[in-house]
């Protein structure tokens, strides 16, 4: 991994801890996480691959984004307090998000540095996977599609909460 992919990473995952302190929801809560995956966007998405069971690859990671970014904007804590919304990352909204970021970063590390290069060329090529750059899309598109549905999911849930109508979260409300 390049020192720019590290400091993107890291960087994601500091938001989200930034976030388990109580803070006020403002504008940085949408556009530093939404800046940073548009820039890792604009420097990895060359093209989208569509050959053999490559967009089932990228399908399927892209659930796993969006599923983890979902589940983690519902448990974020959001809350109205004298005319300020407050936010609150939850435990379980951390480590969504922690185990989202991680299995990126993990499997990029065991590709380039523990050996998995072969074990993945061997799955691609039993799996109709035409080469890395599936698996490029298919990370990069996950860790967007993660960033935009838990934002999506706290803009929401917060335009409730400013409303008066806070949605309930699984048998409780923000």
């Amino acid at each position: 991994m390049t020192a720019t992919e590290w400091i993107t990473d890291i960087a994601l995952v500091l938001i989200v801890f930034r976030q388990l302190r109580e803070g006020r929801l403002d504008h940085k809560t949408f556009l530093l996480p939404l800046g940073i995956v548009a820039f890792v966007a604009y420097s990895y998405l060359d093209s989208v691959p569509t050959g053999g069971n490559d967009l089932v690859l990228i399908a399927a990671l892209t659930a796993v984004g969006a599923a983890l970014g979902i589940a983690g904007g519902i448990y974020t804590r959001i809350r109205a307090l004298d005319g300020n919304l407050l936010i609150k990352a939850g435990a379980v909204s951390a480590v969504l998000w922690i185990a989202g970021m991680g299995a990126r970063m993990g499997f990029q590390t065991w590709v380039e540095h523990g050996g998995g290069a072969d074990d993945v060329a061997r799955f691609s090529l039993a799996h109709h996977i035409t080469g890395q750059q599936a698996w490029v899309t298919a990370f990069v598109l996950m860790a967007l599609t993660e960033v935009v549905t838990r934002v999506a999911t706290i803009f929401v849930r917060s335009r409730a909460v400013r409303a008066g109508t806070a949605l309930p979260v699984l048998g409780r409300t923000a």
